[in-house]
């Protein structure tokens, strides 16, 4: 037995030892454990956390970094305005700016109950498929509602309508541990109130969405396709209940179906791809890969708005732009793990390992040899994520397809950094629309292949539970 495993205390190390026979025992650190990415991890932890550089950039590439920064910080401008640059918001969209959702580069959160202030969460929007819509589905992974589309926005410029308002509410409900501990769980109710543009169809399916973290996003971009592919098990061919499998979506700009990676349900294929539709979507900007406004064919105020195209052709986010706000979002690093040799800490990732958390929050990837960013490349990775659908059960469910995604599946989101969520932004929560208030609450949402894993946590008693909260923050 190992001496680090001796020095633990009594109660510590009956705890390391809890771990299934059939599951690693860990008794120490990992070499390169804190590094979780890699040579690009940054060495903070404070509220400025998501907020810098890959640690691996040289001075003159962090010179287009704090330009895409900048991009990224600054508000936009309604058109016509003497700010060319930024100018073009709307006629709909959500906010001003990227920053006002991923605050501090961090993640968002749903408005309190009775405020219809939905800066950082947004609300998805489609209707069931149909065969008809083949080609729609083919390219945009949903049906888009008729009148309202794919998204709710709700702000515009003056003269033309807001779609509408978003109010969340709550119901309770109380999970019982094994020892009698308790916890308050929250499901939530959207309602959508002042429609702009008259009633919504009436089989649509809505899905709140908070900004997720933008951390490591370029090393995720990294893994080798194959590499995220030899994880799926869609037929549970190892009878572990585990069916991983990747989404198929659309890539703008090679015009075929490629594996998604980015996004709640895994519906972007890239991170350039999602920054366009995040600026199309949440800010109404065109750019050379979605040229027109956001806008159906029943908004005729919108579709007649001015807007920030220049004179030669150029686009609201011209393709310059939009280069130095993708390296931006490439390049934010991950913040290296704290406590990784702490008795607590490693008890309680045996416990993780035990419930089987592993499965789908695969621990570890190589980054590939030709990374978009060469800083990228070539890096061992700890994301905790295999970057797969799974189907979390009913209480998840949002019932709304995307692409190969049903309403019960989600990609399984990395955890690299969470332990400084409430850190970087104190109003953070988690799991896809906010409801979880810490990450405690956000387990025990856990269901469907998760819910052996769950049941798992339900009997960890107050020790157990500290352990494995411990082991969670120090990502």
């Amino acid at each position: 037995m190992s001496m680090s495993l001796l020095r633990l205390s009594p109660l510590l190390l009956a705890l390391a030892l809890a771990a299934c026979d059939d599951a690693p025992r860990f008794t120490q650190a990992e070499p390169g454990e804190a590094l979780s990415g890699g040579q690009a991890t940054v060495q903070r932890s404070d509220r400025n956390a998501f907020s810098l550089p890959s640690a691996n950039l040289s001075p003159e590439r962090r010179l287009d970094f704090a330009v895409g920064n900048s991009f990224f910080r600054s508000p936009w401008v309604i058109a016509p305005s003497t700010t060319t640059a930024r100018d073009g918001l709307g006629p709909l969209f959500n906010t001003n700016a990227c920053q006002n959702c991923h605050v501090r580069d961090g993640r968002g959160h749903p408005p309190e109950p009775g405020d219809s202030n939905a800066v950082s969460m947004l609300v998805r929007l489609s209707i069931p498929d149909q065969p008809y819509y083949a080609q729609v589905i083919e390219r945009l992974g949903v049906v888009p509602e008729p009148v309202y589309g794919t998204q709710l926005q709700d702000m515009a410029v003056p003269g033309v309508a807001p779609e509408g308002k978003v109010r969340v509410s709550y119901d309770s409900q109380t999970v019982t541990f094994k020892d009698g501990h308790q916890v308050e769980l929250r499901r939530p109710t959207l309602q959508i109130t002042q429609l702009g543009y008259g009633p919504m169809h009436p089989d649509t399916r809505f899905s709140a969405r908070i900004a997720p973290p933008m951390i490591g996003l370029g090393l995720l971009e990294a893994i080798a396709e194959a590499d995220i592919l030899a994880n799926e098990d869609p037929d549970d061919r190892n009878h572990d209940g585990i069916r991983g499998r990747a989404n198929r979506v659309w890539d703008d700009a090679q015009g075929k179906t490629v594996v998604g990676r980015f996004g709640w349900k895994a519906g972007q294929p890239n991170v350039n791809q999602q920054n366009v539709h995040a600026f199309a979507g949440d800010m109404g900007l065109t750019s050379t890969l979605l040229p027109k406004d956001d806008c159906t064919p029943a908004q005729v105020d919108c579709l007649a708005a001015p807007n920030g195209d220049g004179a030669d052709g150029e686009k609201e986010v011209s393709d310059n732009l939009l280069r130095l706000v993708t390296f931006y979002t490439r390049n934010l690093g991950v913040p290296a793990r704290r406590d990784v040799a702490a008795p607590q800490v490693l008890a309680g990732k045996n416990l993780f390992y035990q419930a089987g958390c592993q499965s789908c929050h695969t621990p570890q990837f190589t980054t590939a040899a030709d990374a978009a960013e060469p800083e990228l490349a070539n890096q061992v990775i700890r994301p905790y994520s295999d970057l797969l659908l799974h189907d979390m059960g009913p209480g998840l469910s949002d019932e709304r397809t995307e692409f190969a995604a049903n309403g019960q599946d989600w990609r399984t989101p990395p955890l690299w950094g969470i332990g400084l969520s409430q850190t970087v932004s104190s109003d953070a929560r988690f799991l896809h629309d906010g409801r979880a208030r810490d990450l405690l609450e956000a387990v025990l949402w856990h269901g469907g292949e998760a819910q052996a894993a769950r049941d798992q946590v339900l009997t960890f008693n107050a020790e157990q539970r500290a352990a494995l909260l411990a082991f969670l923050n120090s990502l």
